[in-house]
């Protein structure tokens, strides 16, 4: 059979999905939640809109919950030296711990996701306060990330109960709403956790790419993109393929010591602008050569932004039947080369920059030789 034959019969026997209306939250453990919340707070322009710690009666944890329109990062530290928060970035430094669904029925949700086989991390529970209530409950997934369900329909407070509200404005950058999350798993295990979404969650392989797809002369990876039929859930998931050198995909892995979260995709409307407040204020993109702008309109064809400006700033370009997207990469935001983010425009495309695969890796194997990880 084909692959399009394959993937078409593995939609077609998926089970019941369950319903996820989008991304609610992104949890980050990190050692100095002060110190992350100040970083993104200034450098990328989040608000700082709620917060839990000793001084709202949290023994063990200090979280800020930050936000930029649809696009809600919560950054968490654990307050004693055996705790679990802890534990996790000694293990793998800061990173994406827990990915938030909001759902209509976190209960309902769990349920389902449990009698298909997943692994509970916390049963639904309902919290209240004079704001209203919110329930939730987590399962396992890839590495020691986690799903939460979110239930927050009846719930009117800045975050949740137990957090109290901060209004400290950020200076917004454009940022509009999280497009995709993708997560890095070991070597031969990508089918293992596409089967997860399948089975578990219902969802479906939206592109799926191969190691001819996304390799250059040193190295190589395969993935597949797990999706809800709405399209507010997109989730892709990588892992190494043979290759002469070591890819960016095991460079992770090997800091991160576990798959993980490899990147988070924000939605632009102004790429140009949001970008160049993003280099003002300090944060690192990778680059590319002049000669990918050189050619850039005998690839793409015509488009709206000016080159030169693109070129500045590193911008990417890809052209699909429906359009054409604009996207970018920072370089790591953490002292390990793990966890990075994406700036990303849509003009009418709906993939993930199929056509840039090649220049981007180079540019990230370029910042791996500069690492001594290539």
């Amino acid at each position: 059979m084909t692959r399009e034959t394959v993937e078409k019969t593995a939609q077609l026997n998926a089970v019941e999905e369950i319903p996820v209306e989008g991304f609610d939250f992104i949890e980050f453990y990190v050692g100095n939640a002060k110190q992350a919340c100040y970083y993104y707070h200034k450098g990328f322009g989040f608000d700082v809109v709620a917060y839990k710690g000793l001084e709202t009666g949290s023994r063990e944890q200090a979280s800020y919950v930050l936000r930029q329109k649809s696009v809600q990062l919560i950054l968490t530290t654990g307050l004693t030296p055996t705790s679990e928060i802890g534990q996790h970035v000694l293990q793998h430094g800061d990173g994406v711990k827990n990915i938030g669904f909001r759902v209509k029925d976190a209960k309902k949700a769990y349920e389902t996701a449990i009698s298909r086989g997943a692994k509970s991390i916390s049963e639904p529970h309902t919290n209240e306060d004079e704001d209203g209530s919110f329930t939730s409950a987590a399962v396992a997934t890839y590495g020691d990330t986690i799903h939460t369900f979110v239930e927050r329909a009846n719930y009117k407070g800045a975050f949740a109960p137990g957090y109290k509200a901060i209004d400290k404005k950020g200076d917004n950058t454009g940022l509009l709403i999280v497009d995709h999350i993708v997560g890095n798993v070991e070597r031969d295990r990508m089918e293992h956790w596409v089967e997860f979404y399948q089975k578990t969650f219902g969802f479906y392989v939206y592109q799926y790419f191969d190691a001819k797809d996304i390799s250059t002369q040193y190295s190589a990876l395969v993935s597949k993109v797990m999706a809800n039929k709405s399209g507010s859930i997109k989730l892709p998931l990588n892992e190494p393929a043979p290759a002469a050198r070591k890819s960016q995909i095991q460079e992770y892995l090997d800091w991160y010591t576990a798959g993980g979260v490899q990147h988070i995709a924000i939605s632009t409307a102004d790429i140009i602008k949001t970008v160049g407040e993003l280099h003002k204020r300090g944060i690192e993109f990778l680059t590319v050569p002049r000669a990918y702008y050189d050619t850039l309109t005998e690839r793409v064809g015509k488009i709206d932004e000016d080159i030169e400006e693109l070129y500045k700033l590193g911008i990417l370009v890809d052209r699909e039947s429906e359009g054409y997207l604009l996207q970018i990469f920072t370089k790591p935001v953490e002292d390990r080369p793990t966890l990075f983010f994406e700036v990303i425009q849509r003009k009418g495309a709906k993939g993930f920059g199929k056509g840039n695969f090649k220049a981007l890796f180079e540019s990230i194997e370029r910042e791996q030789a500069t690492r001594g990880n290539l």
